[in-house]
């Protein structure tokens, strides 16, 4: 590949700590260097190879100073150094921000080695920051509407007659949570206590409590479970699933179906009909 002439401009640097960086133990440069490569990658390999450590080998830099082939063709070049051994990528973290560090090697090398080398070259690792400070408990949630001590604070909103005390909605609390167990909802209890009320409620707490136990529901029906059902997978014919043998039901298995259930069945039948008819004739 020495025959391939590049520019003698000096090349470009890239910032301290970046650009080529050589790696180690690589045999003596010989005219073979790179054969096995297609041309362009040789040559370009080739360029590589001769440049200073801290060369700034980025593919803009590279297609300014070899003008052969454009940005696009030198990123390809690039990538298959990288399959090929010859270059390695490693993203290091330096701070708070991430560079890419680009290793070349005459010497192809395979991913293994590639792979301890870097990790022997990676920066020490930082000491982890310290522990966060463990936050505090958030303060106690105010009760909601839907709670049963929000439900008594709230009945005075919707009547005034029933303004209760921060100690009345305490006491009581148990009696609403017992309506909320049996699945009454929010809306349901205000209505219930607030609905129909006398001119004068002298003392609402006690009105509100033999509303609360005398018209507490009761509980709630469990419903039966629904029939189970299913269908033949040949015909759709449906039934309960004991009627299917393998999803089939008795006539597309080609079984003969089975006789009515407190029907005769028909020889006894024509038995019948003959002593009827015999019995006629004497």
């Amino acid at each position: 590949m020495s025959d391939i002439k590049f520019t003698t401009a000096p090349h470009p640097l890239a910032k301290p700590g970046y650009g080529k960086i050589t790696a180690p133990d690589q045999l003596a440069r010989t005219r073979n260097d790179f054969s096995d490569l297609p041309i362009r990658e040789a040559a370009v390999a080739s360029y590589i190879d001769r440049l200073p450590d801290g060369a700034d080998i980025s593919v803009k830099t590279l297609a300014a100073v070899l003008p052969l082939w454009g940005q696009c063709a030198l990123r390809t070049a690039l990538n298959r150094l990288v399959d090929a051994g010859h270059l390695c990528r490693q993203r290091e973290r330096i701070g708070s921000s991430w560079v890419t560090r680009t290793y070349f090697s005459r010497t192809a090398r395979d991913g293994a080695w590639w792979a301890r080398f870097t990790r022997k070259d990676a920066p020490a690792p930082t000491a982890p920051p310290p522990p966060e400070p463990a936050p505090e408990p958030p303060p106690p949630a105010a009760p909601s509407r839907d709670s049963a001590f929000g439900i008594l604070a709230g009945l005075g909103r919707h009547d005034p007659r029933l303004t209760l005390s921060k100690a009345d909605c305490s006491t009581l609390a148990p009696l609403v949570a017992a309506w909320l167990a049996k699945g009454a909802t929010a809306a349901q209890i205000t209505l219930t206590l607030t609905a129909g009320l006398p001119r004068d409620v002298h003392h609402p707490a006690a009105f509100v409590r033999k509303r609360l136990e005398a018209k507490l529901p009761p509980d709630p029906v469990e419903r039966p479970p629904a029939p189970v059902r299913a269908e033949c997978a040949d015909c759709r014919a449906p039934g309960p699933p004991s009627a299917f043998r393998d999803g089939l039901c008795a006539p597309c298995r080609n079984q003969p179906p089975a006789p009515p259930r407190g029907l005769l069945p028909p020889d006894r039948v024509r038995a019948h009909a003959t002593r009827i008819r015999e019995g006629r004739r004497t």
